[in-house]
C-alpha cells in the first residue's frame, strides 16, 4: 500500500475532548458535594430515618424517570439535554449554597431539592450514555469507555476529600463550588458541534395527530418490544439487574461489618475497598492501551463474572492483606467486564434506539439496587453479615452460568463483533 499503515481515526476529536473535560469537571463537584451532603443530613437531623428519606428522595426518581426520559431523548436532543440539566444544577446548587450560608435549613425543602436532583441525575445519565457512543470514533468504543471507568473509578477517591472539606469549610462553600463546576461543564457542552442524525430519522416514524404524551408511550412500548426482541440484550440487562440487586445487599451490609467487627472498622474498609479503585484504575489503564481481541471478548466476561462473584462471596472470610488481594483483582476483573459491556451494547443498539434501551437497563439495574438494599436491610436482622454476601454472590455466579453462559450465541454476537 505505497509503504502507508493502515491506521484508525483518532479518539480524541474536539468533540470526546469536550465531552470528557466536561465530565471530569462535573462528576468531581458532584463527588464531594454529593458525600458531604450525606455527612450533613446525619449531623443536622441526627436521624438515621431522615437520612433514610434523604436517600429514598434522591434514588426514587432514579427507578422511575430513565424509562420516560429514554423515550423523549431519542426525539430530542440528547446534547441540548445535557447542557441544560447542568445549567439547571448549577442553579440548584447555587441556591441551596446560599441558603445553608446564612445558617437556614429546612429538611422538607431539602428533601425536595433531592427529589430534583435525582431527577436531573436519572434524566441527564440517559442523556449522556446514549451521546456519549456518537461523539466515539470507529475502532475506539473500548478505549473511550476505559477513560470513563477510570474516571468513574477517581471519583471514588473524592469521597474522603469530601469528608475533609466538610468538616474544614463546612457544606455552603461546597455546594457553590458545585455549582461553578456545573456551570463550567455546562459551557464546554454548548460546544459540542456533533449532529444528531437520529432526530431527522426517528420523525419517519412519528404518529401521526399524536400528541407528545401518546407519542412517547409508543416509543416506550416499541423500546421494550425491541429489547425483549434481542435475546443477547436481554439477557445481559437480566443479569446486570441480578449483580446491581446483590450489589445492593453488599452496598448495605459491607461497611457495618467492618464498623463492628474491627477497631477503627471504617479505616480498614476503605484500605480493603481502596484496593478495588486501584485496581480499577490500572485495569482502565491497560484497556485504553491494549484492545482485547474481539473473539475473546464474550469468553473473557464470562471467566470474569464468576469470579468476581465468588471472590466476593468469600473474601470476608479471609485477613485483612487476602481481603486487599482479592479486592485488587475484583476491581480489575470489574473494569474488565464493564468495558466489554459497554462498548459492546453502545455500538451494537441502533443510535435512534440508544435512549430507550438505555432507560430500560437504567431503570433496571436502579430497581435492582434498591430492591436489594431492603433485602440486605432485612436479612441482616436474622442472618450474619458474611453469610447474606456469601449466599448472595454464588446466587450471582450461579445465574452468571445460567444467564450469560445459557445465551452464549446471542451474547457473544454481541460482546465479540468488531466496533
Amino acid at each position: 500500500r505505497n509503504g502507508m499503515k493502515d491506521s484508525k481515526p483518532s479518539l480524541w476529536t474536539r468533540d470526546f475532548t469536550i465531552i470528557t473535560a466536561g465530565t471530569v469537571i462535573s462528576m468531581f463537584g458532584n463527588a464531594i458535594g454529593g458525600f458531604a451532603t450525606s455527612l450533613m443530613v446525619l449531623d443536622i437531623s441526627k436521624s438515621t430515618l431522615l437520612y433514610a428519606v434523604y436517600l429514598a428522595m434522591y434514588t426514587i426518581p432514579q427507578i422511575i424517570m430513565p424509562i420516560f426520559s429514554g423515550a423523549i431523548l431519542d426525539r430530542y436532543s440528547r446534547k441540548k439535554t445535557i447542557y441544560t440539566l447542568d445549567f439547571i444544577s448549577a442553579g440548584l446548587y447555587l441556591v441551596m449554597a446560599w441558603a445553608l450560608s446564612t445558617g437556614w435549613f429546612s429538611f422538607p425543602v431539602f428533601a425536595l431539592f433531592c427529589f430534583l436532583l435525582g431527577c436531573i441525575i436519572s434524566m441527564y445519565m440517559v442523556a449522556y450514555d446514549s451521546l456519549y457512543p456518537l461523539l466515539i470514533t470507529a475502532g475506539n468504543y473500548q478505549k473511550a469507555y476505559s477513560i470513563q471507568s477510570i474516571l468513574d473509578t477517581m471519583s471514588m477517591v473524592m469521597v474522603p476529600v469530601a469528608a475533609f472539606l466538610y468538616k474544614g469549610i463546612g457544606i455552603a462553600p461546597l455546594m457553590a463550588a458545585n455549582a461553578v463546576c456545573f456551570f463550567i461543564a455546562a459551557v464546554m457542552e454548548t460546544q459540542i458541534k456533533n449532529e444528531e442524525k437520529y432526530i431527522e430519522n426517528q420523525k419517519a416514524t412519528a404518529l401521526e395527530g399524536a400528541g407528545k404524551g401518546r407519542q412517547m408511550l409508543v416509543d416506550i412500548k416499541e423500546g421494550l418490544r425491541y429489547l425483549a426482541g434481542e435475546k443477547g440484550l436481554l439477557a445481559v440487562t437480566v443479569y446486570f439487574a441480578v449483580i446491581f440487586t446483590t450489589g445492593g445487599i453488599e452496598n448495605v451490609i459491607t461497611l457495618p461489618y467492618f464498623k463492628n467487627t474491627f477497631t477503627n472498622g471504617e479505616y480498614i474498609y476503605m484500605l480493603v475497598w481502596g484496593c478495588a479503585v486501584v485496581g480499577r484504575s490500572i485495569g482502565g489503564g491497560i484497556h485504553y492501551k491494549t484492545k482485547v481481541p474481539a473473539a475473546r471478548r464474550y469468553s473473557l466476561a464470562l471467566v470474569l463474572y464468576i469470579f468476581n462473584a465468588l471472590a466476593e462471596a468469600f473474601y470476608l472470610f479471609f485477613k485483612v492483606p487476602v481481603m486487599m488481594a482479592l479486592c485488587f483483582l475484583v476491581g480489575i476483573g470489574g473494569v474488565t467486564t464493564y468495558t466489554i459491556r459497554i462498548s459492546a451494547m453502545q455500538s451494537y443498539i441502533p443510535d435512534e434506539r440508544k435512549g430507550r434501551v438505555t432507560g430500560a437497563f437504567n431503570m433496571l439495574v436502579m430497581l435492582g439496587a434498591f430492591l436489594g438494599e431492603a433485602i440486605g436491610g432485612l436479612a441482616s436482622e436474622f442472618i450474619g453479615e458474611r453469610m447474606i454476601i456469601m449466599i448472595a454472590m454464588i446466587i450471582q455466579a450461579a445465574l452468571a452460568v445460567i444467564i450469560i453462559g445459557g445465551n452464549k450465541a446471542a451474547i457473544s454476537e454481541i460482546y465479540n463483533r468488531e466496533q
